[in-house]
């Protein structure tokens, strides 16, 4: 018990005890967890224009969505893309423009000093594509304000240049009903009557310049210049051509409508679907109308304190990686939270249903993982399954051997050429597709990343499958290849260097690798020169800008908790660093399971779209010191399991 040092030992004890505890009483009466998701001010006031769009305003709603946005805004007059963050002028034009419709008066400061902040970076001709895009649905700018996204793509053969299976799931699916709305050019029923002229520096109308190329290359001028020829020849294709697509596209919905899920179980194609189905004239009480709507509807977080909308749920990432903290804690699968955990896990495992993932899998490859939501059929992903199939792993309860195999089996199935894994799709590495004005945002394509390889890699090594097996080898290699000049590890999914790098390097333990790797001390050197005065690790979402990689507000519970699952996966327990950081998450405030953490640790698309995952500061913390606990009073210093 030496290792329990700076008097910590009872205090560690009985916050691994607290924590746990409090973490079993968020259980749902079926096994699962389920934390709130929230993104920034771009959803909850996309939710308030999609009403207004529907001319169905809800006062009641707006008045707890128009608490939030208030609250959200920054001391530089704007919203920012995560807390305390820099202005961000999409952001900031969709969020006064809720303000507007709910009724805000024009003349009050926060709305004088939201105006002067976007007029100041340029006015909302100056908004990314998706912004436009809503823009022009809503009859604020000229549709000549987006690049032309035809719904006719939906007739083209998979080996054409641009096919929707070459761009990632998240792209595809929000880009189908999106075709829809540009072919229509629907008029928004808007109730109140609001325009937002007063944002634009020159009148939208005469604004020249909207669309840019989005990496200034000459393939981007060349685009850019395609995109102005069929600016001009939009509308003339055929109608019976238009009306074909239009229907190959709601056939391609329809098989993938999900329920109340929702379309591809994430905000943006939910939200674009309903405007879709509107616009063709669907009645509100059509089936698929009811339910594209129910499922927008179910993503709200009513509270009279300022309620949002939240951008998809997360309840199989946050039970699966609940059900690791708790058995890090003690518990294990016989009766006890986990088993209840783990047994809803199982039970969502998606067997029979072949998503658009195996456009580029091998043929015959199986399904066999498990989506990010309640329900997402189409759409598994393997981070979230590496995840769930190492929690069913490590129960040694042979009642979850099949599901945890079969995971398997669909996770080396879906290793890229190159090694590495991204989330949803094998090879989404079409990048010169990055070049067309669509593109702006940085976010069309889904390629391998270290920290889903690194889940992947962690998964098939705690299982048994050795270093020489061909997937776990190349997937190793793949890593070594990514690792920073530093030390580090991009972190895709997380922010930024520190989950990476914890992600890497409990996959390079679980394959074996001596902790005197010079891959490996390199990245434990980094992340103990990351470590804060307070004791503490922090990153800030800015560290995606690569002028900022260094960028730190503060020390955050989850990142300090990824920080020491790293170090001690590194062969780095008995450390002064280990011991300080276990320190801070002993004395840091928390508020009932959670640790108290404000500052954005997720990531939904770097540079253009974060989250706070309300969980991760509740298992993280919970799951990094119970590690500590557990390895202090081994002679075996050496972490049993992929991550």
């Amino acid at each position: 018990m030496d290792g329990l040092a700076f008097g910590i030992k009872d205090t560690v004890e009985d916050l691994i005890d607290r924590a746990r505890s409090q973490l079993v009483a968020l259980q749902k009466p079926d096994g699962h967890f389920v934390f709130e998701l929230e993104a920034d001010a771009t959803i909850p006031a996309e939710y308030v224009m999609l009403r207004h769009f529907l001319g169905d305003p809800d006062p009641e709603i707006e008045a707890e969505i128009g608490r939030y946005l208030r609250k959200d805004q920054g001391e530089h007059g704007g919203w920012a893309l995560f807390y305390d963050g820099d202005f961000d002028i999409s952001a900031s034009v969709k969020a006064y423009y809720a303000l507007k419709l709910i009724g805000d008066d024009l003349e009050a400061p926060h709305m004088v000093r939201a105006r002067n902040a976007i007029l100041a970076y340029g006015g909302a001709s100056r908004c990314n594509v998706l912004t436009r895009f809503l823009l022009a649905l809503y009859g604020q700018i000229p549709w000549r304000g987006t690049p032309v996204i035809l719904v006719e793509v939906m007739l083209l053969p998979r080996w054409f240049p641009f096919h929707l299976s070459k761009v990632s799931y998240w792209s595809r699916i929000t880009m189908i009903p999106m075709l829809i709305l540009q072919a229509l050019k629907p008029k928004p029923r808007n109730c109140a009557g609001v325009d937002i002229r007063e944002l634009f520096v020159t009148a939208p109308e005469l604004e020249k310049v909207y669309n840019i190329n989005p990496t200034g290359s000459t393939w981007g001028n060349i685009l850019l210049g395609l995109d102005s020829v069929l600016q001009k020849v939009d509308g003339l294709w055929p109608r019976r051509v238009r009306e074909h697509a239009i229907n190959k596209a709601l056939a391609y919905i329809g098989e993938r409508l999900n329920g109340e899920d929702g379309l591809g179980a994430i905000f943006p194609p939910m939200a674009f679907l309903v405007m879709a189905y509107d616009a063709l004239g669907y009645p509100k009480d059509h089936p698929d109308f009811v339910t594209a709507r129910a499922a927008v509807d179910k993503l709200l977080v009513r509270n009279r304190q300022g309620g949002y909308c939240q951008p998809c749920v997360s309840p199989v990432w946050d039970t699966s990686l609940a059900a690791h903290a708790l058995m890090e804690a003690g518990d294990h699968g016989d009766g006890s939270a986990v088993q209840g955990a783990l047994d809803w896990l199982r039970d969502r495992q998606i067997l029979d249903t072949v998503g658009d993932w195996a456009d580029s899998a091998p043929k015959g490859l199986r399904p066999g993982g498990w989506a990010f939501q309640y329900g997402n059929a189409y759409y598994p992903d393997v981070d979230d399954t590496a995840v769930v199939g190492m929690a069913l792993h490590r129960t040694g309860d042979e009642r979850y051997r099949e599901a945890w195999e079969r995971a398997a089996e669909w996770v080396v199935g879906m290793q890229s050429r190159n090694g590495g894994w991204g989330a949803y799709d094998a090879d989404n590495t079409h990048h010169y597709l990055n070049h067309i004005p669509f593109a702006d945002h940085g976010a069309l394509l889904d390629p391998p990343s270290a920290d889903v390889s690194a889940r992947c890699v962690g998964f098939l090594a705690q299982i048994g499958y050795g270093v020489d097996h061909p997937a776990v080898k190349k997937g190793v290699d793949y890593l070594l290849k990514e690792q920073e000049p530093d030390g580090s590890w991009f972190g895709r999914w997380g922010t930024n260097y520190v989950y990476g790098t914890w992600s890497v390097l409990c996959a390079l333990n679980a394959v074996g690798m001596d902790h005197q790797h010079p891959a490996i001390r390199k990245a434990a050197n980094w992340l103990l020169l990351r470590q804060l005065p307070d004791g503490g690790w922090g990153e800030d979402c800015a560290t995606y800008w690569a002028a900022r990689k260094t960028a730190v507000k503060a020390s955050t519970p989850s990142q300090t908790a990824w920080a020491l699952l790293g170090l001690m996966a590194a062969g780095e327990v008995d450390s002064d660093a280990v011991r300080r950081g276990v320190a801070y998450l002993e004395q840091a405030p928390r508020t009932g399971a959670r640790w108290d953490e404000k500052l954005y640790t997720g990531v939904g698309f770097p540079r253009v779209f974060y989250l706070r995952y309300h969980g991760y500061a509740a298992y993280f913390p919970l799951w990094a010191v119970a590690r500590y606990r557990t390895l202090i009073n081994k002679n075996d210093r050496r972490v049993a399991f992929g991550i």
